[in-house]
């Protein structure tokens, strides 16, 4: 059986870890410099207000005047995050990030460990930690249990048996499903404002209206596809900091900072020579808030120049002056080296490039990203139907 342990509202808690009497008032998450003015999450005071999630900022403030609007902050969420993953990891699940908030794994390996299903649960929110109002789910199939956490209150644990998914989906909402919000209004305006609804409809009629973007969410709605969960690799925590007596702005001193903090990270004995594929740059602003950039690179290296090259031009975008700069190897190659052939044979240069590409686009946008087209009904009158993505291994 498939688990998910959903946090609503992660960002928003992560950045209020450091202010907890404002949990207590009415706060939202201020939208991103530069992004449309959207608000994040929000507070429960904040709901009780009339404050929506993604509500405009202009019509939010105008609802609520006294609304706390709180700036987003990367790092905490970042390190939080893994501070949840690693105490999962430490009770025995193997989990898979959705996205921040939201974790799945498998309770197959560990139901003889605690003696069930739900004691498993009760295991994994107790690991997540009480402070952080978690809930589970659990189903047959991923999307089941996205959607039994969903609905969970803090602290419950909802499981659907497999002969029930359809009849449990049937009555939840459309906004489960990932869809742009003027695929709602359209489904809203053909009378579609249940799962239920959707999934009683031809799926042929829903991809011609919708295109694949609605063939997947009739699918979705239908309880979704059966796809085991992949836990992550073991990770290997190698990151540095430097602290700042006053706040700096002057990029030459941050660029200076950025090379002494590649130093240690490259010396430093758990790397085991292997280079680097993806890596992090954060920073803790001046009042409040951080900031955080990563790069993936297009060939994974340890060589100090070509990473002062990709992570010094994000320097740049620092938005205040910074009093704490860290930097963090978020993946690491698994080779130590390239071994090169005196007389490579024909077309292995070409298919050593696709492959290190693909790792590239992996490492990038995670687990899953990387699929293969598979053909299974070559003889179905709908497109769509003719042949599956699956995730491949690179």
């Amino acid at each position: 059986m498939l688990a998910c342990v959903s946090i609503p509202g992660f960002e928003l808690r992560a950045a209020l870890r450091t202010r907890p009497r404002l949990a207590l008032a009415p706060v939202a998450l201020s939208p991103s410099p530069g992004e449309e003015p959207l608000l994040g999450p929000v507070t429960a005071v904040a709901e009780a207000a009339g404050v929506r999630p993604g509500m405009r900022l202009g019509e939010a403030l105008a609802t609520c005047p006294e609304l706390v609007l709180v700036e987003p902050d990367p790092a905490a969420v970042e390190e939080e995050w893994e501070g949840v993953l690693r105490r999962l990891e430490d009770a025995g699940f193997a989990v898979e990030t959705v996205e921040p908030g939201v974790v799945l794994f498998e309770t197959k390996g560990v139901e003889r460990l605690y003696g069930g299903v739900r004691p498993a649960l009760e295991r994994a929110l107790a690991a997540v930690g009480t402070a952080w109002d978690p809930r589970a789910g659990a189903g047959q199939r991923r999307f089941a249990a996205l959607a039994a956490a969903s609905v969970a209150r803090p602290g419950q644990i909802v499981i659907v048996e497999g002969e029930r998914e359809r009849d449990f989906l049937a009555p939840l909402p459309l906004s489960l499903l990932p869809l742009p919000p003027e695929r709602y209004a359209e489904l809203e305006g053909l009378g579609v404002r249940r799962l239920g609804d959707l999934a009683r409809l031809p799926g042929g009629a829903v991809a011609e209206r919708l295109g694949p973007e609605g063939r997947r969410a009739w699918r979705l709605a239908r309880g979704g596809e059966r796809r085991r969960v992949r836990g992550r690799p073991p990770v290997v925590e190698l990151a540095e900091a430097l602290s700042f007596p006053e706040a700096v702005a002057n990029e030459l001193t941050l660029r200076r900072a950025l090379g002494a903090l590649l130093d240690r990270l490259l010396a430093r004995p758990e790397r085991a020579g292997r280079p680097f594929r993806k890596v992090a740059v954060s920073a803790r602003l001046v009042g409040g808030g951080s900031w955080r950039r990563t790069a993936t690179l297009r060939e994974a290296t340890a060589e100090r120049t070509r990473l002062r090259v990709a992570l010094g031009s994000k320097l740049a975008e620092l938005p205040a002056p910074v009093l704490e700069l860290r930097l963090e190897a978020v993946q690491l190659a698994e080779h130590a080296g390239r071994q090169l052939a005196l007389v490579p044979p024909a077309g292995e240069e070409l298919g050593s490039r696709l492959r290190e590409g693909l790792r590239q686009v992996k490492a990038s946008t995670g687990t899953g990203s990387v699929c293969a087209v598979v053909e299974v009904a070559p003889w179905s009158r709908i497109p769509e139907s003719r042949a599956l993505v699956v995730p491949r291994d690179v």
